[in-house]
């Protein structure tokens, strides 16, 4: 009997998605709960389940159809799959009903392993691990053998990184040159050295585009800078680094100075913590600290809620669960719900100095930077300090200059003197 796998719920204010890739193929057998698609939506990847166990039948939507919510993606017969269906012959042409599109032409032999699974470590395909999406077009757009490159994500997956880094390895080796994707794109030059290639963005860098260009639209944007000696912050982590990760069995990274310090200004000045909705300011009496983590597909904010309640090690223990996630494409849309003020660090890839965007619809942002060292000035003396700068961006619709300032003024005091956050200062 024939069952249809259909669109699950995506979450709050979710409607529909895109059709991201076939886990499984017509005539593969599936187990109950297996995942048999992965859907884009605007904020992360969503892999649907198939709800019993049974072969695998028509397939009713091609990789990069919109869905809503509801709508059938397949069907599911209970029972086992013929044994001829497991291993079909390589004259045999593809059984999916409907055809993959886009990307999916240029490297046939490519698309052929990036729309199930990927090896693990040389072993059988019993050991395989689904490719999140990013990773996927990455393989078919840069022409390499999953099967031949080492995944560094968790349980050996693959990481677009490491597409990116076996590409660039042969790139003196001559490689067949992959086909635009459906938008038509101008002819290369007759030298050949020059081309151009049109792909498709993906929802979440759709929706990533309209947020912060909707933020700017939206929101009277201004940023306040201030610089910080990381000198006593950096004394503290290597006196006790190695006693912390003993004990907590985590690495004491800079995020949970920063997590803790902007608790402290966010109590002090509650603006900076509440947003505008209509005509109304929301404000809240807790803290939801959304941590930007760069993911294959895009930025994301993940959330470290009631981050004002939370010590240092159970901080530090979620933004590192959040950034491995991210990494294997494994977030949730819980996780990315809500937040009161955001984090982003982007000295992690060497800037010194930049004017982050709010995230709506928060009203303020902590941008933090590179440290390095410099000259400053010291009880009348020059002194070289490792210093970073610190940016706080805000909506000056809801959050005053000299708000803005103190706030920012109390997460540099609190960071150059850590003593202030445990008694609350």
């Amino acid at each position: 009997m024939a069952q249809d796998i259909t669109v699950p719920t995506l979450g709050e204010s979710v409607t529909e998605a895109t059709v991201g890739e076939w886990l499984k193929q017509p005539g593969d057998a599936v187990k109950q709960d297996e995942p048999i698609a992965s859907l884009e939506t605007d904020k992360v990847a969503v892999e649907v389940p198939s709800p019993i166990a049974g072969v695998l039948g028509e397939l009713k939507v091609a990789v990069g159809d919109t869905v809503e919510v509801g709508a059938v993606l397949a069907t599911v017969e209970a029972g086992d799959a013929p044994a001829a269906k497991n291993e079909p012959s390589k004259d045999e042409a593809p059984k999916a009903s409907v055809p993959d599109k886009g990307v999916e032409k240029a490297a046939p032999a490519q698309a052929k392993e990036a729309t199930g699974t990927e090896s693990g470590g040389g072993g059988s395909g019993g050991d395989a691990v689904t490719m999140s999406p990013a990773v996927r077009r990455a393989v078919l757009e840069h022409g390499v053998d999953p099967t031949q490159i080492k995944g560094s994500g968790r349980d050996g997956r693959l990481t677009k990184e490491d597409v990116l880094a076996a590409a660039q390895s042969r790139k003196s080796e001559p490689a067949p040159t992959p086909s635009p994707a459906p938008a038509p794109a101008p002819a290369a030059t007759a030298s050949g050295e020059r081309r151009e290639e049109r792909v498709k963005m993906t929802r979440m860098r759709q929706t990533i585009a309209k947020r912060l260009k909707g933020a700017q639209d939206n929101a009277a944007l201004l940023t306040t800078f201030n610089d910080v000696d990381m000198s006593a912050v950096m004394e503290t982590r290597n006196r006790y680094k190695d006693l912390f990760a003993k004990k907590h069995d985590i690495r004491l990274g800079f995020m949970g100075f920063f997590a803790k310090a902007s608790c402290l200004a966010l109590k002090d000045v509650p603006s900076v913590n509440a947003y505008i909705e209509g005509d109304e300011i929301v404000y809240h009496d807790y803290v939801d600290i959304s941590v930007a983590v760069s993911a294959p597909n895009g930025l994301v904010v993940p959330v470290v809620r009631d981050a004002d309640k939370k010590g240092f090690a159970q901080i530090e223990k979620d933004i590192a669960d959040f950034g491995a996630r991210a990494k294997d494409g494994t977030l949730t849309m819980d996780d990315m719900k809500g937040g009161t003020f955001t984090i982003s660090n982007g000295g992690v890839f060497g800037s010194l100095m930049s004017t982050p965007i709010i995230n709506p619809p928060q009203s303020a942002v902590l941008g933090l930077h590179r440290i390095e060292d410099r000259p400053v000035a010291i009880d009348g003396k020059v002194e070289i300090r490792p210093m970073m700068y610190i940016a706080l961006s805000y909506d000056h619709r809801l959050i005053d200059g000299r708000e803005a300032v103190t706030a920012l003024k109390i997460i540099k005091e609190a960071i150059e003197d850590p003593a202030r956050m445990l008694i609350d200062l």
